[in-house]
Parts: structure tokens; C-alpha cells; sequence
């Protein structure tokens, strides 16, 4: 018998257990002996629940009961749930968690406490939520060198810059939307600003390079920026604007960003619409794949924890060992970051800032009389930000182009 204890009784904790309970004999089968839920750890009670006789208060329980082999951590937040999932490590107890918050700013450690306890310390829920991609990540592409990761690993943003792109509305208009459905959180910073995407970026990079990436160290940019008249300048472009996470390999650094980009009707991310990810990685010999589902919801995420469950019953009493080793990544600075850029100016600072940036393409829209956009040249970070401070007061928004080939 495999006995559960999953921390955190909300969408996604109540998930894992309805799955386990549900689908008792195919989780059996798989794992090769009985999984069952033994705890439910929360603050709250659950009259009537039919699962309440097994909720708990007191972490401890589950630390010292030495019929718990595996632990679900689906709280949320940083601090408590970190120190329970280390506490749980420490007892020998595998944890399979979505919460990339926690893996992000803690992974490498927590893995190092899995490997010294015998035991595992897995996460495919934290990043894509149904979609398979950090396993493929770990196994395989082992006979890979990653060179490239690009995802729309957001749904929220991806739904509101959607809906800007096909229904031609204003940012605010698409945020209180995707707030009324349940998309958007009351405070959508984490998902508006980039927070998000950011963490699960670094999360997908120190697993395809095997090194630690700081998701304090990636550029982070958002979406709050974004308004309509953007849209209408990329469909002349022959593009649409998402909201992306990428990582590449520069000569064994790492090239990290979040932020928004004009996608080419060429590229496999442009077709990526509502609350859909995707995520494409590129390898030095398979070339381009993609990973395309939802990215969050219940039953999904539940679904991921739910395999990992199954791989740690498996590997009772062993390690599944990761990749992602403690060695922090080497990374590029803003003079190694290299894009054109789609800038959107007044009209009396054109001609200096096309001629500081280099032009590739001007472009003009029937809505906006009093601006120019253009595309620049290739240009480094550090000299368009250079740009930026000079004409603060001319230039009305700036986006990144993702290149053709991606």
C-alpha cells in the first residue's frame, strides 16, 4: 500500500485526491501496488466532503507517521510550503508539487535534500499544468544540447491578448473579462506583469541546461502596456503579439527573457489562442517540437501531480534523479541580447530614432496620424535601452519580434 498525503484542499489538492479515489484501479495497476489518500492537510474544515474524515491540521502528523510515502504539495505560497516540503524530504517522504513559486526559488536544494534521503522531489505540475514537458525534458531529450525553449506559458494573458488581437478591444476591457470568468486573479500582477511565465521560464531553462537559472536574473516585462492600436500594427507584420517566455543558448550561456513579442503567422506559436500554452524546445539534432495543452485547471494539473505519484510509488525508496544540478547558469548580459524591435514613435522623432536603431520596415496604420512605426534593425539590449532614455518622451511602445524561424 502507497499512502498519500496531499497539503492544501483547494482546486488543485482536491483534484489529486478525486483523481486517486476515482481512478483507484488504473493508479494501482500503474504503480504497481494500492495508492491511497491517507491525509488531507488544511486550515479549514470540510463538513460533508466524503473525504473530511481524512483532513488534518497538524503537519507533524504526516512528518512522523512512517506509513507516508508520499506527499502532495498543492498549498501555494512560498514560506509554509517550502518548510513542510523540506521537513517531508528530510523524513525520506517523496513530494510532487505544482507550485512553481516554491521550485523556482528553492529547486535546487530541494533536490539535493531528495537525493540524500532517498527519495524523490518532483514538480510536472509546476510548469504547463496537464502538459507532459519537464519529464521529456529529464528523459527524453538526455541525448540532446537544448539550444532554444519558447512558450506561451500563461493562459490568462494568453486569453486577454487573444481576445485584444480578434475582437480588437482595450486592455482594461479584456482584463475585467478574464477576471469575471475566473482567469484573472482580483490582483492579476503575477500573470499581467510576467511573474509567472518568469518563474516557469527559469524553471524550463535549468532543466534543459542542467544548471541553475534565477528567475531574479531573467528580464521580466509584461503585458500592461499592450493597447489595440499594437494589434493593428502587427497584422501588418503579418503577425500577432503574445506573450512569451524564451531561453536560448548563446556559446553556453544562457539568453533569458519574458516579455511580449510580435510571432509571425509562420510560426507554429502564433495559432496558440485563449487559455492554450505552448511550449517549443529545440534541440541541436531533433530540431523543433512542441508541446501544446492546457495550462492550467483542476483536473489537469491534478492529472501531472497524479503521474508523478505513480513514478515516485515506482521508485520507492530511490531517487529519480533531474538534470537540474545546483551549479548556477552563466548568463548573457543586455550587449549578448539581440533583437529587432517594432517601435511605435511621434511622428517628429522618426527620422533620429529610425536612424539611431537602424530600419527595416516602416509602417503606418488609418487610426494613428500623429505616430510612425517601424522595425528596426538587429540591435543589442543595452543600445536600445540607451534609445529608450533618450526619447522617452517620443517613444509611445516598443515590442520584440520573435524570429522567423520560431
Amino acid at each position: 500500500m502507497i499512502s498519500v498525503a496531499v497539503m492544501g484542499y483547494g482546486t488543485v489538492g482536491s483534484g489529486v485526491v478525486e483523481i486517486i479515489e476515482k481512478n483507484k484501479k488504473e493508479v494501482g495497476e500503474k504503480s504497481k501496488d494500492e495508492v491511497g489518500v491517507k491525509y488531507i492537510l488544511d486550515l479549514r474544515e470540510f463538513p460533508g466532503d466524503p473525504y473530511e474524515d481524512k483532513v488534518i491540521h497538524d503537519f507533524d502528523i504526516i512528518a512522523n507517521d512512517p506509513e507516508v510515502d508520499i506527499v502532495v504539495e498543492a498549498m501555494g505560497g512560498i514560506d509554509i510550503a517550502y518548510k513542510y516540503t523540506k521537513g517531508a524530504l528530510l523524513k525520506g517522504k517523496s513530494v510532487c508539487t505544482s507550485n512553481k513559486a516554491v521550485v523556482a526559488e528553492h529547486g535546487p536544494e530541494l533536490l539535493q535534500i531528495a537525493r540524500e534521503n532517498n527519495c524523490s522531489y518532483l514538480f510536472e505540475a509546476s510548469v504547463g499544468g496537464g502538459i507532459p514537458i519537464l519529464r521529456p525534458l529529464n528523459t527524453s531529450f538526455t541525448g540532446e544540447h537544448i539550444e532554444e525553449i519558447t512558450g506561451i506559458l500563461n493562459g490568462t494573458t494568453n486569453y486577454m491578448l487573444t481576445k485584444m488581437d480578434e475582437e480588437g478591444r482595450e486592455y482594461d476591457d479584456v482584463l475585467k473579462e478574464a477576471q469575471d470568468k475566473g482567469y484573472a486573479e482580483r490582483n492579476p500582477e503575477a500573470d499581467v506583469c510576467g511573474h509567472d511565465a518568469c518563474r516557469k521560464i527559469a524553471i524550463l531553462t535549468s532543466l534543459g541546461s542542467g544548471k541553475t537559472v534565477y528567475y531574479k536574473d531573467i528580464r521580466t516585462e509584461g503585458i500592461t502596456q499592450i493597447d489595440k492600436k499594437d494589434f493593428e500594427y502587427a497584422k501588418k507584420l503579418n503577425g500577432s503579439i503574445k506573450l512569451l517566455g524564451l531561453s536560448r543558448d548563446v556559446d553556453g550561456k544562457i539568453l533569458a527573457i519574458v516579455a511580449p513579442f510580435i510571432v509571425s503567422d509562420k510560426s507554429p506559436l502564433y495559432a496558440v489562442r485563449g487559455v492554450f500554452n505552448a511550449i517549443m524546445v529545440k534541440g541541436n539534432m531533433v530540431g523543433n517540437t512542441m508541446f501544446y495543452g492546457q495550462g492550467a485547471g483542476k483536473l489537469a494539473t491534478a492529472s501531472a501531480i497524479v503521474a508523478d505519484i505513480v513514478d515516485c510509488a515506482l521508485n520507492k525508496g530511490k531517487t529519480i534523479d533531474c538534470t537540474w544540478k545546483s551549479e548556477k547558469a552563466q548568463m548573457v548580459d543586455d550587449r549578448e541580447k539581440v533583437f529587432e524591435y517594432f517601435v511605435r514613435v511621434k511622428k517628429d522623432a522618426f527620422a533620429e530614432l529610425s536612424e539611431c536603431l537602424g530600419i527595416r520596415e516602416k509602417i503606418t496604420i488609418d487610426t494613428a496620424d500623429d505616430e510612425i512605426g517601424f522595425v528596426s534593425a538587429a540591435v543589442s539590449e543595452d543600445k536600445f535601452f540607451e534609445a529608450k532614455d533618450k526619447y522617452s518622451n517620443s517613444m509611445i511602445n516598443y515590442i520584440r519580434i520573435l524570429d522567423t524561424e520560431n
